[in-house]
């Protein structure tokens, strides 16, 4: 379920007001020495000043100017460089001697790894078993030693604690550590300096807080009308809970999708910083997160991950949640170091956080013709999917997918489907439809008698499904169906047909006259394991 519920974790006149008004960071860095740490940060022996980038597709669809900050585009697809060099550079000849230490879910491990490969010091990363194969990988690369340990970044966390002590290693935090947050405040400056006409808010992710909270110093010293707003996933929501409740909250599991901001507590300092300084906060779902790949992608043609993509889902949340229109908005784009792996689900679950895709359970009357007039009833919709298979003698149970431009066409298709006689629900918000039962539609079926089974080839275009299935003769009954649109050039059908042995010959013809071409799968061993 979408969550776009911006909560005030401060005043926003506090961020605003003079110096003296502001809330006061006692006891710990000041805001102006914030700014001078940032000012003076030594990131770029490392970092190139990345470029802030309109994103036009994305701007034009929300009627707003949205600005990426392409953090993806460091040398290590991340801004974490930043923040580890900083801090490392503040290390004394002798800590660097005796070699440093981090724990990370993979960009910030890569951030450290590639400056102890600079520094000529050694490095040892602990990350969570749950990293992506590709940033282990990637550390492993830049000469660091590897030590995988627990299910989150927390996890982790407390084992590189255990072995600072045990070898005398110097810890490099990766959030909370004023060098670090200060390493990150260099993305603030930069975009300030890249962009000096008017911003109305930046979407900055949070994990541990180190981003959002050297940003946010920066921006409130320099430009504090600026928003800067915080992004979370509904999962992995530790700040957003500790500002609620102010002090520290430590959440007993998160979510592991967006694991680069996959942290259970927030840091001490960030907290202070965040609480003080960030204006807004705005939650997001998976869906949101692989929606907004998908537009960076269709913008720049670069493939985020999915914490690297949440400031983008926040920013189309929250123009929707306000109704905004003609603001100029930053997302950082902050990294881009997505396994492979992942892409499939990415295009599939980006069609739902786009609102581009309603799934339905519809039952029809297991009778003649009843299908077809199912289908002619969905008219020029493009289908995305059509699962079924019979298996009872009265009605039938279909899982479709349709394509739609906004989430309330979703109902409208559900009650004019139920008025036309066929009983319908939208599992467009249900999980269990979303991540598994349309996979696992099918199935064994008594009723499935004198079934053939071909699998049919046809161009993808739209009308060529219903083209399809006004092909078939009305005497013939459909007992298994099963469509998918993967965004390929020909769309492959799997059908099942009773064809009674009389009408083996003009089944034949049929096939013969058929346009498609197809291959016959009746003696195929999984047909008969599992369908037959």
């Amino acid at each position: 379920m979408k969550t776009a519920a911006p909560t005030p974790a401060a005043p926003s006149a506090a961020a605003a007001a003079p110096e003296e008004a502001r809330p006061r960071l006692a006891g710990r860095p000041s805001l102006s020495d914030y700014l001078q740490r940032i000012l003076n940060a030594r990131v770029y022996d490392v970092a190139v000043e990345t470029p802030l980038d309109p994103a036009r597709s994305l701007s034009r669809r929300l009627g707003n100017h949205v600005l990426l900050k392409r953090e993806d585009q460091q040398s290590v697809f991340s801004f974490k460089l930043r923040g580890a060099y900083n801090k490392m550079a503040h290390l004394t000849a002798e800590q660097l001697a005796r070699g440093v230490i981090c724990a990370s879910a993979g960009n910030h491990a890569q951030g450290v790894a590639l400056s102890a490969r600079r520094m000529n010091c050694k490095a040892v990363i602990v990350m969570p078993v749950t990293t992506p194969r590709l940033k282990v990988d990637a550390v492993h690369a830049l000469g660091a030693e590897v030590v995988l340990h627990g299910d989150s970044y927390s996890d982790a966390y407390l084992h590189a604690l255990d072995l600072e002590k045990a070898q005398g290693y110097s810890f490099v935090h990766p959030f909370d550590d004023p060098d670090v947050i200060a390493g990150q405040g260099t993305i603030a400056m930069e975009i300030l300096r890249q962009h000096q006409g008017p911003i109305d808010a930046v979407f900055v992710a949070i994990g541990g807080g180190g981003l959002i909270s050297g940003m946010a110093a920066y921006i409130k010293a320099v430009r504090p009308q600026i928003k800067v707003i915080g992004v979370q996933t509904v999962d992995s929501d530790a700040m957003l809970r500790s500002v609620r409740a102010g002090k520290r909250v430590t959440l007993s599991d998160v979510g592991l999708f967006a694991d680069g901001t996959a942290v259970k507590q927030v840091g001490v300092e960030t907290f202070r910083l965040a609480r003080a300084l960030v204006d807004d906060y705005v939650l997001v779902d998976t869906d949101a997160i692989c929606a907004a790949i998908k537009d960076v992608f269709q913008d720049t043609r670069s493939i985020l991950e999915p914490s690297g993509a949440v400031g983008v889902a926040a920013c189309k949340q929250y123009v929707e949640t306000h109704k905004l229109k003609g603001q100029t908005f930053v997302a950082i784009t902050s990294g881009a170091n997505m396994n492979f792996d992942r892409l499939r689900f990415v295009a599939e679950r980006a069609e739902f956080g786009e609102q581009r895709e309603a799934l339905f359970a519809v039952t029809i009357p297991e009778e003649r013709g009843s299908f077809r007039r199912f289908c002619e009833l969905v008219g020029p919709r493009a289908v995305t999917e059509f699962n079924y298979r019979i298996s009872d003698a009265h009605v039938a149970h279909v899982f479709v997918g349709v394509a739609i431009g906004r989430r309330d066409e979703a109902e409208r298709i559900a009650r004019n489907f139920v008025r036309h006689g066929f009983p319908t629900v939208n599992l467009s918000d249900d999980e269990l439809a979303k991540e598994h039962v349309r996979h696992m539609v099918g199935g064994h079926s008594e009723l499935a008698r004198h079934e053939r089974l071909f699998r049919f080839i046809f161009p993808e275009r739209p009308g060529a499904l219903m083209r399809f299935l006004a092909a078939m003769h009305p005497g013939w009954n459909i007992s298994l169906f099963h469509y998918r649109n993967q965004g390929a050039d020909y769309g492959r059908i799997l059908v099942g047909v009773q064809v009674p042995e009389a009408d083996e010959a003009a089944f034949q013809s049929f096939l013969e006259t058929l346009a498609y071409p197809y291959v016959e799968e009746s003696a195929n061993p999984v047909y008969r394991l599992f369908l037959r």
